[in-house]
């Protein structure tokens, strides 16, 4: 939904700065997503359905900056004036707003496929997208779509229509657009996400509080094996089953994945029951399997904010100043706000593949292997 394209005079002012400043966008926009496709694309540590919904978004991205960008920046550095086919304009609006729509339902996608993924981790298929992470992924470009159709329809052609701007024309519209494309997915995103981390909180504390009742009763146990050997002199050796407890919780060690696979056999548990408790060793490899999928989620949850931070940072003021200017049309708003906060949302698609490069150890091992090659292909 890019700024209203007015004339500001007759004389067309070229605008070399914007000229400057939309190329480079769009080449660092293209580069940075086509290396995150890539990454999932090539890297098998990154084939996860999260990183699947990433692509989703970075294609969104993407499309934003060879079907979008280009025709802003040269409406841009022709000082806001529109030069070109009406039905051009009517394109434009048609994909900016699908495309500004997809990237906050792919973020809302997100949001849902992890909030599934912290509250039933053992029935969340990791690593293979199933049937409902398909419906996410699919719903997110049909809605977008559904929303942007109007314009592809024909609602810009309104009676009296000035050929020298691109813009929306209907004002309904525009707040109509914008509650679905962003006043009603940002909520639900943003409840979803707080529901995740104070789920993900209590489940640390009760790992924790496990962790101290499992040491009391360590210690518990040596002292009543050293009262059974006063002459040794030393601490009896911690039984196998309060040992490989303490090892499972170790929350340094979830963090790095260092569980056993839950379906491989446990000797330790062979040992610690040798008359074969199944339903207890079944009981201990299920809670092994929660807590490694638990300390992954984590570690996949630290970039998400950061990327959804980065969104609302971007595309906020853009959302709000449009919606005002449909609002109130005797409200005055400077067209230089207006140009920068869109200027703002645009920069966003070339934020989110730095956002994974710091925050995502895997993303960031493939940027570093692969930028040594980037300036022969971009």
């Amino acid at each position: 939904m890019p700024a209203n394209l007015t004339v500001s005079s007759h004389t067309t002012n070229y605008n070399y700065p914007a000229l400057i400043f939309g190329i480079l966008l769009i080449i660092i926009i293209i580069c940075g997503n086509v290396l995150v496709c890539l990454s999932v694309y090539t890297e098998k540590a990154l084939k996860t359905t999260t990183n699947y919904f990433i692509v989703s978004l970075a294609v969104a991205d993407l499309l934003l900056a060879v079907l979008v960008l280009p025709l802003f920046v040269y409406a841009e550095f022709q000082d806001g004036v529109w030069s070109l086919n009406m039905t051009v304009c009517d394109g434009l609006m048609t994909m900016d707003v699908m495309l500004c729509t997809a990237s906050i339902f792919n973020l809302c996608a997100i949001s849902i496929d992890r909030f599934i993924a912290v509250s039933i981790p053992l029935n969340y298929n990791r690593k293979h997208v199933d049937q409902r992470q398909i419906v996410l992924l699919s719903a997110t470009w049909i809605l977008a779509l559904a929303v942007a159709s109007p314009v592809m329809f024909g609602i810009n052609n309104v009676p009296n229509r000035d050929h020298s701007e691109c813009k929306l024309e209907d004002n309904n519209y525009v707040v109509y657009s914008s509650v679905c494309s962003f006043f009603v997915p940002c909520p639900i995103m943003l409840l979803l996400y707080c529901g995740m981390f104070r789920g993900l909180r209590n489940w640390e504390e009760a790992r924790k509080a496990k962790l101290r009742s499992s040491m009391q009763a360590c210690r518990k146990l040596q002292e009543a094996a050293a009262s059974l050997q006063p002459l040794s002199g030393l601490p009896p050796p911690l039984p196998p089953v309060i040992e490989k407890d303490l090892t499972d919780l170790t929350l340094e060690e979830l963090d790095q994945d260092h569980y056993p696979d839950p379906d491989s056999p446990d000797p330790v548990s062979m040992l610690a029951y040798p008359g074969g408790s199944y339903n207890e060793d079944q009981n201990q490899n299920r809670q092994r399997k929660r807590a490694k999928i638990n300390g992954r989620e984590r570690k996949a949850m630290r970039v998400l904010p950061v990327v959804v931070g980065a969104f609302l940072f971007c595309w906020t003021p853009f959302f709000v100043v449009h919606t005002m200017r449909a609002l109130c049309e005797d409200c005055y708003i400077p067209s230089s706000v207006t140009s920068i906060v869109t200027w703002l949302g645009y920069v966003n698609s070339a934020i989110n593949p730095i956002i994974y490069t710091v925050f995502n150890t895997e993303f960031r091992k493939f940027f570093r292997k692969f930028l040594p090659t980037l300036p022969n292909c971009c």
